[in-house]
């Protein structure tokens, strides 16, 4: 039997190989992790940082739309056959309004009218109208503010994008509960709330109709019986979304009835700006005791309508009260409240009721108006009656329409009904048929590629 072959210990490099790799190692790639690299600047090409500035190509116009003669069971069938988009839908940016108050003022009521005349007393309806205004304000091929949006095409017989502009439908009020739902909402919207189903979308119909721009743009979404689109392309991205808004929004005569902010009471001759009144600011008049109104004859003026909300007066100008003196009545009328209007007629002119027409805001004598909150304080004059030698106290008054003789007038064919342009309101707005002649019934085209 032999003996066993005595242990052999390891070499000692052995040990040092073992260390190496158990320990050293794994403190080699921990320290070449933690090194501190040097920034370097990502590596585009001229070409790429051309096209993230500029877009590929001028904006999309924005032509008149027409729609098939078709009925509504046709144009829902059709509707359906579009394809919603299966590309991403991002959210709208929030839309902030910057401007002055009565730029807000104006912008809301626009918004407000827009949401209530094409979605009628539908919050969800009015959000989502309200959301591609605004979108429409951000892009490039449209106007820079919120009325001229809404009011686009409104001095042609054809060319509106916005049917309720152009086809009648503003001959009708709305209900005051339905119209102050509607600019709580507008509101909103401007201080960046924002509706997220319709994304960036720029178009929107019924489903009841069928314009001829359906099958060229992406359908996205649909609220209630309105289908939205968007612009295929770049120019239907986040980034084509980029223009600045405009402050200077313009006062439209056609809604004055429904938004004092565009009955001329805060709006000046074009180019000039307003003159503060004397006698303590807004926040001080507000600050007051508050007299009593009704029935009463105050500093030469005599309450007829008091509208209810307690921030707006008719009243009747006594015939031996001096113009000069209307602001210090005004006052009167307005000391203890914070938001106030004051709209006077001179003796036997006055309304008796609101709301009211444009030949009652035409011939409106002087006007008054302070806001606490914003520190607005104006006063005008109709200075058609009582010329002012400062324009900047006068009212803006609208233009005159020249007549053009009962025979010409009979003589003149009448025209045939236009095509409505633009995005369709819900059936309960809809006033006229849509007929375009001579259109043939087809599919919607197809997409280009």
């Amino acid at each position: 039997m032999t003996d066993a072959l005595p242990r052999r210990e390891p070499h000692p490099l052995v040990w040092l190989v073992w260390l190496a790799l158990f320990v050293g190692l794994p403190m080699a790639i921990a320290s070449w992790e933690a090194r501190e690299r040097p920034l370097t600047a990502p590596r585009f090409t001229a070409a790429d940082a051309e096209r993230t500035i500029r877009p590929p190509s001028p904006p999309p116009p924005v032509e008149p739309v027409e729609v098939y003669d078709i009925d509504r069971d046709q144009a829902r069938t059709l509707n359906a056959s579009v394809p919603f988009s299966h590309g991403p839908n991002p959210a709208a940016r929030p839309f902030q309004f910057t401007g002055p108050a009565d730029d807000l003022a104006r912008a809301t009521d626009c918004l407000a009218a827009a949401q209530l005349y094409e979605a009628g007393d539908d919050a969800v309806g009015e959000r989502a109208v309200a959301q591609v205004v605004l979108n429409r304000v951000r892009h490039p091929a449209f106007p820079k503010t919120v009325c001229g949006v809404v009011f686009q095409g409104q001095e042609r017989a054809t060319g509106c994008q916005f049917t309720f502009t152009c086809d009648g439908a503003l001959a009708r009020s709305p209900g005051q509960a339905a119209w102050e739902r509607a600019r709580a909402i507008a509101q909103q919207a401007l201080a960046g709330k924002v509706f997220k189903p319709v994304g960036y979308a720029t178009h929107y119909h019924t489903d009841w109709v069928v314009p001829y721009w359906s099958g060229t743009l992406d359908k996205v979404t649909a609220v209630g019986t309105h289908l939205f689109f968007r612009w295929r392309g770049w120019w239907g991205t986040p980034p084509a979304f980029r223009k600045a808004q405009e402050t200077n929004e313009p006062v439209i005569s056609r809604i004055a009835r429904l938004s004092p902010a565009h009955q001329g009471l805060p709006g000046l001759m074009p180019g000039l700006t307003p003159s503060l009144l004397v006698g303590g600011t807004a926040a001080e008049l507000a600050g007051k005791p508050q007299q009593p109104v009704e029935g009463n004859a105050i500093a030469g003026a005599r309450l007829v309508v008091a509208v209810p909300g307690g921030k707006s007066f008719l009243v009747e100008l006594a015939k031996e009260s001096m113009a000069d003196n209307w602001p210090v009545m005004a006052r009167t009328f307005c000391a203890g409240r914070r938001e106030c209007r004051i709209m006077g007629w001179r003796v036997g002119s006055a309304p008796t009721s609101v709301p009211l027409s444009g030949e009652q805001m035409e011939s409106m004598t002087f006007a008054y108006i302070h806001n606490a909150a914003t520190g607005l304080q104006r006063s005008l004059w109709n200075c058609a009656q009582f010329p002012r030698a400062n324009r900047n106290e006068c009212m803006r008054q609208r233009e005159p329409v020249i007549a053009e003789g009962p025979s010409a007038a009979a003589d003149a064919p009448k025209p045939a009904p236009p095509a409505l342009l633009g995005v369709r309101r819900k059936e309960r707005f809809e006033t006229v048929k849509i007929a375009p002649p001579t259109l043939p019934v087809v599919a919607a085209p197809a997409a280009k590629p």
